[in-house]
């Protein structure tokens, strides 16, 4: 099992000494990435850790902060809200909270509250790989291997593999470049993709990227291996892929 990444947005110690000491004692279901004391600086934590579950200990005077998260270019964290008045637990339901946990907190009430996250997140990972799944049978174009499904922020598109220049690692997420311009991320990592994408033109050149053979402009061999592609872009071939690669191109000329 995966342990699920967790952000605190608190401004009080003893929650915050609660809730890590539970992570320490519960490393493989659950681990902290970061911690605010501010709103302001938990936006900018999330926006650069991409948590799954955000402990919110923070009393909002409105609802900006949800305003934020929804602006988010991925998957939006789940909400586990903390306090110590019974009547925010309105308000946290009304944002979708998966959970709502009355102070003092407890070990028990936290493993409750991220089992539910869990739930809520195989729930919701099995509704959008049975999407694409009905997607990948019931249309013809896809079984072509021309289009892929991308399971977008909260939808699923059909994106021509011609139009991708290359595909992203960004964490648990891939982030989709395409010769428009554009930039689509997706909720699956970059592992899945590789073994979904054509592997006629298709190929991994690092850990962190799979590149279209068809947007290559040039192979740069100075200091590295490297290849920039239609959009300017230059990427690194990593050295134990460097064989591997030339062999791909080889097979293409």
């Amino acid at each position: 099992m995966t342990p699920i990444n967790a952000v605190i947005l608190s401004h009080e110690k003893e929650t915050l000494m609660i809730l890590k000491k539970f992570a320490e004692e519960n490393y493989m279901i659950v681990q902290i990435i970061g911690v605010a004391q501010c709103i302001s600086d938990g936006i900018a934590l999330i926006k650069s850790k991409k948590p799954d579950v955000i402990f919110l200990n923070i009393a909002l005077e409105d609802d900006s902060f949800f305003e934020m998260l929804e602006q988010l270019e991925f998957s939006i964290p789940k909400l586990v809200f903390i306090s110590a008045h019974k009547e925010y637990a309105i308000k946290a339901f009304k944002h979708n909270a998966v959970d709502f946990l009355l102070k003092p907190i407890d070990f028990n009430s936290i493993i409750i509250a991220i089992y539910k996250v869990i739930k809520r997140i195989e729930m919701e990972r099995a509704f959008q790989n049975q999407k694409i799944n009905n997607i990948n049978t019931l249309n013809p174009i896809n079984q072509t291997n021309d289009y892929v499904a991308v399971a977008s922020l909260e939808k699923i598109e059909l994106i021509p593999m011609t139009d991708i220049i290359f595909c992203k690692a960004d964490g648990k997420y891939t982030v989709f470049v395409l010769s428009n311009g554009n930039k689509i991320m997706s909720s699956r990592n970059l592992g899945e993709y590789g073994a979904i994408l054509d592997n006629s033109y298709f190929f991994r050149i690092h850990n962190s990227y799979i590149i279209n053979l068809r947007h290559i402009a040039k192979i740069l061999k100075k200091d590295g291996y490297f290849c920039e592609l239609s959009n300017g872009a230059i990427l690194p071939v990593a050295k134990r892929r460097q064989d591997d690669f030339n062999k791909f191109i080889k097979l293409k000329e």
